[in-house]
């Protein structure tokens, strides 16, 4: 690739690079077992690596949680780097073109060698791909391609049926642009409830949690806003000064539709601001609104 001698432009652009290519190797490098059987993962994600028409193509899809959550991840990837080639010189943004093509098409002609479709002729320079061992891992860490996480959402998907599936995948679609969206530290995405989590500091123990339904529960369909709090084990300690403590549901308000995300984000940035406004809202009684918008259905403490 044509050098850029500016190392704070580069970064940017090597980061997403190595992103998308872990994002896009790892899939085709791993078996499905959902299902106690063994399958492959799609390969149609590759397309969007160089066409850039079909990036939308990348969340619209229903294989799989995880399947759709690393190409949600990709769509991502491929944003950041747009944005990291903006102020860059026409010659990089060609040569890193370049490089994505190489990628899609060494990766397309080894997965069609390794399937028996076609037999792949040495070539000096070429990247070595096999299965299990994809062309990069990503050492920066991605976590939606650990096995914990596919796990987790793998156990999700089990017994729901093909609608309540794309349904699951939507709402999880919803989560994480919201967590990608928030410059903030203190929101986590859980994967194995799913929901997010939000813990901003000096909030005197409160805490913040938006669960999306959980796959195949018909007996709660709704999308839920909770306020909970730590509670020390000693009762004789502080919460600031405790070595262990238990959370505990305060409130809950279900909504009446499932939000966007970006009224999740509008939300988890007024916590990031304001952390005091969880003790305030944690006093809001039944009936109430939370936030100015958000009905209390539930008090735990009633």
């Amino acid at each position: 690739m044509t050098s850029l001698a500016d190392s704070a432009l580069a970064a940017p652009i090597v980061d997403a690079l190595n992103q998308i290519s872990a994002l896009a190797t790892v899939p085709l490098s791993i078996h499905d077992l959902r299902g106690r059987r063994v399958a492959n993962y799609p390969r149609k994600h590759l397309v969007a690596l160089t066409d850039r028409t079909s990036r939308a193509d990348l969340l619209s899809g229903a294989h799989s949680l995880w399947y759709e959550y690393t190409c949600l991840q990709l769509h991502q990837s491929l944003a950041d780097l747009d944005e990291a080639l903006t102020p860059v010189p026409e010659p990089v943004r060609i040569a890193v073109g370049a490089e994505l093509e190489t990628e899609a098409g060494q990766l397309t002609e080894a997965l069609a060698d390794f399937s028996g479709e076609a037999h792949l002729p040495e070539t000096e320079g070429r990247r070595e791909w096999d299965f299990g061992h994809p062309f990069v891992t990503y050492d920066g860490g991605v976590e939606t391609l650990g096995r914990e996480t596919r796990e987790q959402l793998d156990l999700l998907e089990e017994g729901i049926t093909t609608e309540e599936r794309e349904k699951a995948i939507a709402d999880l679609r919803v989560l994480a642009t919201a967590c990608s969206r928030f410059s903030g530290e203190s929101v986590m995405l859980d994967h194995a409830y799913p929901r997010i989590f939000a813990e901003p500091y000096d909030a005197d123990g409160y805490y913040l949690s938006i669960h999306a339904p959980e796959p195949g529960d018909g007996s709660d369909d709704s999308w839920d806003i909770d306020i909970s709090r730590w509670q020390p084990d000693d009762p004789n300690e502080s919460y600031e000064e405790c070595s262990s403590a238990t959370g505990g549901t305060v409130l809950r308000c279900a909504l009446p539709a499932a939000p966007t995300a970006d009224e999740i984000v509008d939300l988890l940035n007024r916590v990031d601001r304001e952390p005091d406004l969880l003790i305030k809202w944690a006093e809001t009684s039944v009936g109430e609104l939370v936030a100015g918008h958000f009905v209390v259905t539930k008090r735990y403490d009633d």
